[in-house]
């Protein structure tokens, strides 16, 4: 998978398409990413010990491929591709404007 923790993405399939946000976590065994703000669920929380229970609103995780990264310099979706740099070390870079990703 391309994608990594920071990257700002832009979501294009599903009920909360053209929203953007941060990715916070990577579940590279399901292929799927955590998008802050994006595909908030509720969730109710049994009581336990000393705390009530509540209804907790968390983000969901969403499939890899409804997500795409945002190109620094153009704003605007884009792919990603991979080089090398002058270290000769593999490094991501977008298809758009050619900058390389951190």
């Amino acid at each position: 998978m391309i994608l990594k923790t920071g990257d700002k993405v832009k979501v294009i399939a599903g009920k909360d398409k053209g929203k953007e946000g941060k990715i916070t976590k990577v579940l590279r065994n399901d292929n799927k990413v955590i998008v802050e703000g994006i595909n908030m669920i509720k969730k109710h929380m049994k009581p336990n010990g000393g705390a009530a229970g509540s209804i907790v609103e968390m983000e969901a995780p969403i499939h890899a491929s409804n997500v795409m990264v945002i190109d620094p310099k153009t704003k605007k979706v884009t792919r990603i591709g991979h080089t090398t740099d002058k270290k000769g070390k593999n490094v991501r870079c977008t298809k758009k404007s050619n900058t390389v990703l951190d």
